[in-house]
């Protein structure tokens, strides 16, 4: 068991709500230059989950389960920096009140943050309904590996992550193992504790080669030769492992997101290759 300061953090409420899709320019430009008119981001989706296919939707920057924003800009940043992937979320209005589900991603740009409820729970709710988090997670570090910087994630789904120790080094579950030249959007931004940043998916080729069409929401992944620990920037022998946390996009420089839970500036993480390393599963979503 990873020895952690789990017992020195802070649990704090943090409130936003159901949040309406809304369109600026209904078109989205692809590589080649044509226009798309799909889904976007926002809303309560019925149809896809945690654990389904990230790729192929009629969709772009797709957000699985409910989008939750703060009206009040303060508010909503700080929503966004407390909420940790696993977190609890509980329904505070609304037919489906007392209902309760957990944090599935935290997505920069727009700033929702996303949760999972079950399916019957969806068919309750209603575009509005308040959405509390007990957010839980933010200063977590771990007591035996203090060069290797955890985030955005509660300790108890941490502990579920099948994170091995090898000596100074630590060996952890993913199903992909992402090349540092495909990373794009949300690159050089100030700090990875909130927000995601995305796998290009703009060279169809390259995406066959390394077998992301097979990527899936909620997979747990490595992106090699990047540090997140004080923002994002390639470094060689950095290591990072993240999340899927949203699906892929028609947009030049974008693609599946993922939110950091794990990084290092040297190579202290290893990833394994283990197929069902997916939140879904380690949540009982699937």
């Amino acid at each position: 068991m990873l020895e952690n300061n789990a017992e020195k953090l802070i649990k704090i409420s943090v409130q936003g709500e159901a949040q309406h899709p809304y369109v600026g320019s209904p078109y989205r430009i692809d590589k080649e230059g044509r226009a798309h008119i799909v889904t976007a981001t926002g809303g309560i989706i019925y149809n896809v989950q945690m654990g389904d296919s990230a790729m192929g939707w009629e969709a772009d920057h797709l957000e699985p389960g409910v989008s939750v924003k703060n009206t009040e800009k303060l508010y909503n940043a700080a929503l966004n920096l407390y909420a940790c992937l696993g977190n609890e979320a509980k329904l505070m209005s609304g037919e489906a009140k007392g209902k309760k589900g957990f944090v599935i991603g935290i997505h920069g740009g727009v700033d929702h943050v996303m949760v999972h409820f079950p399916e019957d729970v969806l068919e309750d709710m209603a575009l509005g309904d308040k959405i509390r988090i007990k957010g839980f997670g933010l200063g977590l570090k771990l007591d035996n590996y203090p060069d290797i910087h955890v985030m955005n994630i509660d300790p108890s789904l941490l502990m579920k992550l099948g994170v091995a120790e090898d000596g100074e080094k630590l060996k952890v579950p993913v199903t992909h193992v992402i090349p540092p030249y495909l990373m794009g959007s949300g690159i050089g931004t100030s700090t990875a504790t909130k927000g995601d940043y995305d796998i290009m998916t703009t060279d169809s080729e390259e995406v066959e080669k390394i077998n992301l069409s097979t990527l899936r929401l909620g997979d747990v992944v490595m992106i090699k030769d990047w540090s997140n620990n004080y923002g994002r920037a390639y470094l060689k022998g950095a290591v990072t492992i993240g999340v899927v946390i949203h699906g892929d996009s028609l947009k030049m420089g974008h693609g599946p997101g993922v939110q950091v839970v794990m990084t290092a500036a040297t190579d202290l993480i290893e990833g394994i290759i283990t197929p069902d390393a997916n939140i879904a599963n380690y949540l009982g979503i699937k």
